[in-house]
C-alpha cells in the first residue's frame, strides 16, 4: 500500500493525466487513475466510519458521564430537569450504535472502495428525525444549564462528571451541542461518497437516494425549528388576547401566515371592523380595543379546513342584500354557515385571497414533508409559557391580564410578522398596506409588518 501511494504522489509531482487517449482514439483510464479513484472512496468511507464512532464514543461519555449520575441524585435533578437539559439523547445514543454497528456489517475490509453504505443510511432515514426533538429543546438546554452553573454544587457536579469520565476539558453545553452538529454533517458526508462513486458501482443509485433523504433530513429540522420559533410567539399573543374562547390556538396552528384589517358584513348587512389573523387550518378575528389601542378581544374563529374561499365581484350581492368592493365570502361546510368580508382597496383584497391559497399551501406541505410540531411539544411550549406569566387559565372565557403577561415576554419575540414565516420556495406574502403603520407581530414587537 505504501508503494502505491508513493506511485500516486511522483504521478501527481510529474503532472502526469488521470486520462490517457486509448488504442483506438477514445478515452480510457490509465491503472494510475483507477487507483486513484479506488482509494479516494476508501478513504472516504474510512472516514465516515471513523467519524461515527468518535461520535458514538461521545455520546456514551455523555450518557454515562453524565445523565445517568445525574438521575441518582433526584434531589438535585428531577425528571424535568433531567429532560430539560439532556432531551432524548439517550435514545440517539442507542440509534447511533446501532447505525454505526450496520455501517460496520457493510465495510468492505479488503476493498474499502467496495463497500455500500447507501441502503444503510436509507434504511435508518426515518430514524434521523428524532434529532429534531434535540436541535429544539437545545436552546432550553443552554439556558437551563448557564442558570445552574451559577449554583456551586451544580458546577462541581458537573466538573466531577466530567473528571471522572476523562472527558475533555470544555463545559457541559459544548459536549450538548455535538449532536445538533452531526446531524448537519450526515448529507456533507454523503454528498462526498456520492461524488467518488461511479456510475457502474453498485452503490450508486442508494448513495445517490441516501442523499437526498438525509438532505430532507435536514430541511426537516431546520423547518421544525423555524416552527417551534413561531409556535412560542403565538403563544404568548394569545396571552395578550382578552376574552378568549374555545381551544388554544397550537392545538391546530403553528404559524401566523397572514394579518390585516377587514370588515365584516352580519345578515342584517351591518358592517363590523375586525382585524383579522389568518393561521394555518384557521382564521381568528378580533376586535381592537378602543381605550388601549394596543389590545384585542376574541369575537371569534373560522376552520379553514372545512371552508372555502368564494370571489365576487364589486356590486350588490343578494345573499346579504348589500352593495360591495373588494369583497369575497367564506363558506364554513362544518357549520354551513357563510361570512361576508370586505378589504379598504383592490390590492388588498388580491393580498388576502394570495394569502388564502398560501394557507392551503402550507397545510400542504406540512402534511407531506411532516413538518408538523408534536401535540406534546406544543404543550409543553404552552405550559412553560403559563408558568412563567403565573397565569393558569380556565376552561371557556377566560380574561388575561395584558400587565402582567407583556412583562415577561422576551425580546425573542420581538420580531416583525413576516420576518420568518414565509418560506423560501413560496412566494412572500406581505402584510395589508392599510394597516402596515398601525400593527407590528401582534403587538409585541417594533418591527413593521
Amino acid at each position: 500500500m505504501m508503494e502505491d501511494e508513493l506511485a500516486l504522489w511522483l504521478a501527481a509531482e510529474d503532472g502526469e493525466d488521470e486520462m490517457v487517449m486509448s488504442q483506438n482514439g477514445g478515452l480510457g483510464s490509465t491503472p494510475t487513475a483507477f487507483m486513484g479513484k479506488h482509494q479516494a472512496r476508501a478513504n472516504v468511507v474510512n472516514e465516515i466510519i471513523g467519524a461515527e464512532r468518535e461520535y458514538v464514543k461521545h455520546l456514551c461519555d455523555v450518557v454515562e458521564g453524565y445523565v445517568k449520575q445525574a438521575k441518582k441524585r433526584p434531589e438535585m435533578f428531577p425528571m424535568e430537569k433531567v429532560t430539560v437539559i439532556f432531551s432524548n439523547i439517550e435514545e440517539i445514543y442507542e440509534f447511533a450504535r446501532e447505525l454505526l454497528f450496520q455501517l460496520e456489517l457493510c465495510v468492505n475490509k479488503e476493498q474499502p472502495h467496495l463497500s455500500e453504505l447507501g441502503d444503510c443510511f436509507l434504511t435508518h432515514a426515518r430514524g434521523f428525525e428524532m434529532y429534531s426533538d434535540y436541535c429544539n429543546n437545545h436552546p432550553a438546554a443552554c439556558e437551563e444549564l448557564r442558570e445552574l452553573y451559577r449554583i456551586k454544587k451544580y458546577k462541581h457536579f458537573f466538573e466531577a462528571c466530567r473528571l471522572l469520565q476523562e472527558m475533555i476539558e470544555i463545559p457541559l453545553e459544548g459536549f450538548l451541542l455535538t449532536p445538533v452538529q452531526k446531524i448537519c454533517k450526515y448529507h456533507l458526508q454523503l454528498a462526498e461518497l456520492f461524488k467518488f462513486t461511479p456510475t457502474d458501482h453498485p452503490d450508486h443509485p442508494k448513495v445517490k437516494a441516501a442523499l437526498e433523504a438525509m438532505k430532507k433530513i435536514a430541511t426537516l429540522i431546520n423547518e421544525r425549528k423555524r416552527k417551534m420559533e413561531s409556535i412560542e410567539k403565538l403563544a404568548a399573543w394569545q396571552m395578550l388576547v382578552d376574552d378568549w374562547e374555545g381551544s388554544d390556538i397550537l392545538e391546530e396552528s403553528s404559524e401566523l401566515i397572514y394579518s390585516g384589517e377587514l370588515h365584516k358584513i352580519n345578515h342584517a348587512g351591518w358592517s363590523q371592523e375586525r382585524y383579522f389573523f389568518l393561521f394555518d387550518h384557521q382564521l381568528i378575528y378580533c376586535k381592537k380595543d378602543l381605550l388601549k389601542k394596543s389590545t384585542f378581544g376574541y369575537k371569534g374563529r373560522i376552520g379553514m379546513d372545512s371552508c372555502q374561499v368564494v370571489n365576487i365581484p364589486d356590486g350588490r350581492d343578494s345573499q346579504y342584500n348589500v352593495s360591495v368592493r373588494n369583497a369575497w365570502k367564506l363558506h364554513d361546510s362544518h357549520k354551513d354557515k357563510w361570512y361576508l368580508l370586505v378589504a379598504k382597496t383592490a390590492v388588498a383584497k388580491q393580498r388576502w385571497l394570495k394569502a388564502f391559497e398560501e394557507e392551503r399551501n402550507r397545510v400542504k406541505d406540512d402534511t407531506e414533508n411532516n413538518f408538523n410540531i408534536p401535540a406534546h411539544v406544543k404543550q409543553a411550549v404552552i405550559t412553560n409559557l403559563k408558568q412563567k406569566t403565573n397565569l393558569n387559565k380556565p376552561k371557556g372565557k377566560t380574561r388575561f391580564s395584558r400587565t402582567n403577561s407583556s412583562s415577561t415576554l422576551s425580546s425573542k419575540n420581538q420580531v416583525a410578522a413576516f420576518a420568518t414565516l414565509p418560506r423560501k420556495s413560496r412566494h412572500k406574502v406581505k402584510s395589508d398596506s392599510t394597516i402596515s403603520q398601525k400593527i407590528n407581530w401582534f403587538f409585541l414587537g417594533k418591527g413593521k409588518l
